[in-house]
């Protein structure tokens, strides 16, 4: 490796990492209510944030790196968790998406604290070549409008 690609990949790591320290602050000192708030009509609960994100970041480790279903799957999650919305909410409304509820933050805990160890697991393995593979040539039509497709473009 070079130089710029080690700096790269420790760069990388580095903002995966405070993130996930941010997550696990964030997490923290919440109760089951403050996680669950729906404040009004149009606005997501903090719920929905903490499963979107580390949710998407289970698949994204555990698929393309470790070749194996994703820990909310395999883990029953979604059932111990006792999510009431059980999608990703890539493509669902707000209007849909700001009423998903845990049941059961310590479970929630778990589950986001177990990701985050397999996330560091990853990083500690990642090299340059490794990501630099092309798992998914283009998106599919129905990623192409959301999030996934604004950072990767057409």
């Amino acid at each position: 490796m070079t130089d710029e690609t080690d700096i790269f990949i420790t760069s990388l790591r580095n903002r995966i990492r405070a993130m996930n320290i941010l997550w696990e602050r964030a997490v923290s000192d919440l109760t089951l209510d403050q996680v669950n708030h729906h404040e009004r009509e149009g606005v997501l609960p903090i719920a929905f944030s903490f499963s979107h994100y580390i949710r998407a970041q289970d698949q994204s480790i555990s698929a393309p790196f470790r070749k194996e279903s994703p820990l909310w799957v395999t883990g029953g999650w979604a059932a111990k968790v006792g999510v009431s919305i059980d999608t990703l909410g890539r493509e669902e409304t707000v209007e849909e998406m700001q009423h998903l509820k845990f049941a059961d933050l310590d479970a929630w805990k778990t589950y986001q604290t177990e990701v985050i160890a397999r996330t560091e697991g990853v990083l500690e393995t990642l090299t340059f070549d490794l990501l630099m593979e092309v798992l998914m040539p283009q998106l599919p039509p129905n990623m192409q409008n959301i999030f996934c497709g604004i950072v990767v473009g057409p």
